[in-house]
């Protein structure tokens, strides 16, 4: 059995921005003491806005679901009905986008293609861009209008064709993708967001498509801050209202249907932070607009995002057995984040957990146990840690003297219960 070993870092000022475990391959044995981590270099998070909320006291919101999430630290700042699945309606166009962008960049889809609405695309329920049968449409002005008119007729037409000319395909296509996002509540059953029985997601499986979409595709996303677009001499408006109340707010995606109420995913970039939050179920556009507002000005106000660590530095060495090495540097390999409540950084303690025995081979990149960050005795979030480079096998002699002492130290690990 695998014993976790927990060493307290130092407590560090956060305002100052310092800063699956290795299967054991024998019986139990005791943990093994890890040096102390070496501190970040220190470096001030950016200036923020003064607080008018409490972290502790998140804003009331009247929704159905809803979801905060800080894209640099992956952290959850606050929640409702996170995996109650719900109708996503036109949020189900971020999928459809996403897999767009996803053609593009592998080129199975050109940007000046020229499209042509099928006749059941043509004449599908619900907004839409206004696409003429007779007229082809590029794949830019498709985007274009599936994205900022929520045009169903877009969105089937682009489904269509990275279907083979099938939008059952393409829905297959979804649902794979939407698995290995690890979207794991989520079933679509067609690419427009139109009710129908089955097509389910939740505000954290949301959450995450609106991450993938800002980290994956860079390029494509200024595509969901355009506040209008004509085609067809028809000029449509945004119907995300914070694109044009809050000039930090560029995205993302406005949906709703009878059944579903009135969504809104929104991201929001201030002061170096980017801010996603999903609300569903409202009984308005104003109140879908007002009510993502609040999320994100807490958001934003009541905590601040320094960096933790850099990628590639090493906070602690783990002692390995049967190794060519006898010790692992562990860390992270890109930069990390965490978010905290604002001013809070002296109540801050990072507790570094590694699992014991680590047992060569290991390679970089391999989970090696956890960083938690403590206030108040209260974890409020963790991080895995990993190994920063590979350890080989060591050499016959190596192995056979570690068998003995991880003998050993099971033996005695066994007496002391």
């Amino acid at each position: 059995m695998k014993k976790t070993l927990s060493v307290l870092i130092a407590a560090m000022m956060i305002t100052a921005a310092q800063a699956a475990p290795q299967a054991a391959k024998n019986n139990a044995a005791p943990a093994v003491a890890a040096s102390e981590p070496v501190p970040a270099a220190a470096s001030q998070p950016e200036a923020m806005m003064p607080s008018i909320n409490s972290p502790d006291a998140p804003p009331a919101i009247a929704a159905a679901a809803y979801i905060v999430t800080d894209l640099h630290s992956h952290q959850v700042l606050t929640s409702s009905n996170i995996d109650t699945q719900i109708e996503p309606a036109s949020l189900t166009k971020m999928m459809t986008a996403y897999l767009t962008f996803k053609a593009l960049e592998n080129g199975t889809l050109r940007a000046d293609q020229m499209l042509t609405v099928s006749d059941a695309g043509w004449k599908i329920e619900g907004s839409r861009m206004f696409l003429n049968p007779k007229v082809p449409a590029s794949v830019s002005d498709l985007i274009k209008g599936m994205i900022v008119q929520s045009g169903n007729d877009a969105a089937t037409t682009l489904a269509e064709a990275m279907g083979g000319g099938s939008v059952d395909v393409f829905v297959q296509q979804m649902n794979e993708e939407a698995k290995r996002l690890g979207m794991t509540k989520t079933h679509f059953k067609n690419p427009t967001g139109l009710a129908a029985e089955g097509h389910v997601s939740t505000v954290g499986d949301l959450a995450i498509l609106s991450a993938a979409l800002i980290h994956d595709y860079p390029k494509y996303y200024p595509v969901f801050s355009i506040k209008s677009f004509k085609y067809n001499n028809v000029e449509q408006p945004n119907r995300n209202l914070l694109l044009y109340r809050d000039s930090s707010v560029d995205g993302l995606k406005t949906g709703h249907t009878e059944s579903a109420g009135y969504n809104l995913a929104a991201s929001s970039k201030r002061n170096g932070r980017r801010i996603v939050s999903i609300v569903v179920g409202t009984d308005s556009t104003e109140a879908r607009a007002s009510e993502s507002g609040k999320l994100l000005n807490w958001a934003l106000q009541a905590f601040d995002t320094p960096k933790l660590y850099n990628g590639g530095e090493i906070i602690s060495k783990v002692k390995v057995y049967k190794g060519s090495s006898k010790s692992v540097n562990v860390g992270f390999l890109e930069d990390v984040y965490i978010t905290i409540p604002h001013d809070a950084g002296q109540n801050i303690k990072p507790i570094l957990e590694t699992v014991q025995p680590v047992v060569a081979p290991i390679r970089k990149g391999q989970s090696l146990g956890k960083l938690k960050i403590v206030k108040d005795g209260k974890v409020i979030t963790e991080k895995n840690v990993v190994a920063l480079h590979s350890v080989e096998e060591g050499s016959w002699f190596r192995r056979m003297w570690d068998d003995i002492v991880l003998w050993f130290k099971g033996l005695f690990g066994s007496s002391s219960k």
